[in-house]
């Protein structure tokens, strides 16, 4: 069975939108990614840090999704990576209101031993120095490595970003960071000049809008499935790497035609995400509720068109 190594945060978030507030719930990028990826035929390893005030249920949750979790240190007297935000009405911005690092602020990410051949490793959203690290742990070169990055690392952290981008296959960004990263507005042009710093493969997120994926000169579109109601967006674009890197690992085909059906898949997945806050509707998500949407996907998609 392939192998698929996340590395990213294990969290409590409060999160407040138009249609209601929580209190500490679980979150962080690497329980998102986590998740989503175990939907797929795969063995998936989850490299992180947490205080012992993290709930016995939480890990449980996350073994009983065939997560391993030998990676995921808990520091006595620690304090779990905490944050806390408010959505607008148009739920695409929001305000952070607290951002604790707590144990995170030293973490130092150990692999383990059979996960350092990993297939594919999926780089979550941290400091550009703690994703280097893990890949100076890997046996052999994955197959793919993926990375997911922001504004922050760019503003903070530019140098050390840039030098593991030279060490990855793909990025994945939304829009408003691609334009940051690269200096170019349009979107093509940014996609461009990522690739001439490292990443083969673009991937930008256009939240509601969909997704695009780049390789050289060649350009995929996946659309967001319209929704009825979004409750919550935190943690779709973390879902959504988690099931485009599941993908990908299950089905062992790193070419770009095959990252199209990666991308349409992590869309899906993203898509359950929002339904619900926090990562209530992923826990509860059935297989047979993902094929169904698929469908819907395909059916959105797909047409015939008669060439004049």
């Amino acid at each position: 069975m392939n192998k698929l190594l996340i590395v990213g945060t294990v969290a409590f978030d409060a999160i407040e939108t138009p249609f209601g507030k929580t209190d500490k719930i679980l979150g962080g990028a690497g329980t998102y990614i986590g998740l989503s990826a175990s939907f797929f035929n795969l063995q998936s390893a989850i490299v992180s840090v947490v205080g012992d005030d993290f709930p016995q249920e939480y890990l449980d949750l996350l073994t009983a999704r065939n997560i391993d979790i030998s990676g995921l240190e808990i520091v006595k007297g620690g304090k779990t990576f905490f944050w806390a935000g408010k959505y607008h009405n148009d739920l695409n911005s929001r305000d952070t209101l607290v951002t604790e690092l707590n144990t995170l602020a030293d973490f130092n990410p150990v692999v383990p031993q059979n996960f350092k051949n990993a297939d594919v490793v999926m780089l979550g959203n941290l400091h550009p120095l703690v994703q280097a690290s893990v890949l100076d742990q890997m046996t052999q070169k994955p197959k793919l490595v993926v990375l997911d990055t922001m504004n922050f690392w760019m503003d903070c952290a530019l140098p050390e970003l840039l030098a593991v981008m030279k060490r990855i296959d793909v990025i994945t960004i939304n829009d408003e960071e691609a334009r940051q990263l690269s200096g170019e507005y349009s979107l093509v042009k940014a996609a461009a000049k990522i690739h001439t710093m490292g990443p083969k493969y673009v991937v930008i997120k256009k939240g509601e809008h969909g997704a695009l994926l780049f390789h050289n000169k060649e350009v995929f579109f996946a659309p967001a499935l319209p929704l009825e109601e979004v409750f919550d967006p935190t943690g779709a674009g973390d879902t959504f790497a988690g099931g485009f890197a599941g993908y990908i690992a299950q089905s062992e085909n790193v070419s770009f035609e095959n990252m199209k059906n990666a991308i349409i898949y992590g869309s899906n997945l993203a898509s359950f995400c929002v339904e619900k806050f926090g990562t209530e509707r992923m826990e509860n998500l059935k297989k047979e509720e993902v094929v169904e949407r698929l469908k819907q996907f395909r059916a959105l998609t797909q047409f015939d068109i008669a060439l004049q």
